[in-house]
């Protein structure tokens, strides 16, 4: 349930062979911003990331609830995901009732299953750009960005890209000096320039895969 108390309120969806540091290395710069809840929504009650570890989800399906920001981390999990007809439903209805809207890695490839992200900028784990571009030629996709920030839709590169974008969005809602705080806090050294892009594709090459 949410705390009475807080007044940002994120959720983040988890689902079977997740990438553990794409959900927990932004909900550890979210997590330390003040008056800030977050839930943890899936299919079941316990579910395993790629590398083993377990979460305990706080909210089920078919439940959608109202919140600041929806936070869709990506992983192998996410190759059988595209295809899940309910899944991509219960997306759009969750980002229907979701402020902002962030995917990490290959979550933009469930995004990129909507309509949701046609005709928004977007980026996305480059060593999968191939196949989630694939999904949706209706997405204005980024081969060299550390993450797009298109209105309602923050997309992240892949994996670690997601903890610069997560302190992105805390600069962007509660300013740089808090974002600045969270990255002295937890002694990470923020790629704070979205360009800065040192994975980018060249698709002329036919680097990406």
């Amino acid at each position: 349930m949410l705390s009475p108390t807080a007044k940002h309120h994120v959720v983040a969806l988890v689902f079977d062979d997740y990438e553990t540091l794409d959900l927990h290395g932004p909900i550890e710069m979210l997590g330390h911003m003040s008056d800030t809840h977050i839930s943890l929504i899936g299919n079941q009650s316990i579910v395993r990331s790629y590398q083993g570890p377990r979460v305990v989800t706080d909210i089920q399906f078919p439940a959608v609830v109202e919140c600041d920001l929806l936070l869709i981390p990506g992983g192998i999990g996410t190759r059988t995901l595209v295809n899940d007809k309910s899944l991509i439903d219960w997306l759009v209805r969750q980002s229907g009732v979701s402020k902002k809207v962030f995917s990490v890695c290959t979550g933009s490839a469930l995004l990129a299953k909507t309509h949701l992200l046609n005709g928004t900028s977007a980026t996305t784990n480059k060593m999968a750009y191939r196949w989630v571009t694939g999904l949706n030629s209706h997405v204005i996709w980024q081969p060299a960005a550390r993450w797009v920030d298109d209105g309602k839709y923050l997309t992240s590169s892949g994996v670690s890209a997601g903890i610069d974008a997560a302190l992105y969005y805390i600069k962007q809602t509660q300013g740089e000096a808090e974002a600045r705080r969270i990255e002295q806090l937890t002694e990470y050294q923020w790629n704070s320039d979205r360009g800065n892009d040192p994975y980018a594709v060249d698709l002329f090459q036919g680097d990406a895969k």
